[in-house]
C-alpha cells in the first residue's frame, strides 16, 4: 500500500514540510552529539493545499506560502508523515495559521 503513494496533496489550509537537518559538526570539525544539538524550527515547503473556503462566497483563500518557501516553524506542532519505511526524510503537515515566518 504504502508503494502506490506517490505524492501527498495537503487539504485546505495545510502545508507539506521538510525540516532542516540539524548540524552535527561545528566549523572546526567537532561532531556533536545528538543531545547536545537542539531542534531545528526552519523548514522546506514542500506541497500546499488550495487554502481555507470563504463561508459567503465558497471560493478558496490563498495561502501565503509557496513550494520552496523557508519558513520559521514553532518548537512542537504538526503531524509527522513518513511516505516510505525506507525514506529517512521525515515530512510534517503544519496548518497556514501555526507557520511562525517566511524567511528570506
Amino acid at each position: 500500500m504504502a508503494a502506490a503513494i506517490k505524492k501527498i496533496i495537503p487539504m485546505l489550509d495545510r502545508i507539506l514540510i521538510q525540516r532542516a537537518e540539524a548540524l552535527t559538526k561545528t566549523k572546526g570539525g567537532i561532531v556533536l552529539p545528538e543531545k547536545s544539538v537542539g531542534k531545528v524550527l526552519e523548514g522546506t515547503v514542500i506541497a500546499v493545499g488550495p487554502g481555507t473556503r470563504n463561508t459567503t462566497t465558497g471560493s478558496h483563500i490563498p495561502i501565503g506560502v509557496k513550494e520552496g518557501d523557508r519558513v520559521l516553524l514553532p518548537e512542537f506542532g504538526g503531524t509527522k508523515v513518513q511516505l516510505d519505511s525506507d525514506d529517512k526524510k521525515e515530512l510534517f503537515l503544519f496548518r497556514e495559521s501555526d507557520i511562525l515566518a517566511k524567511l528570506e
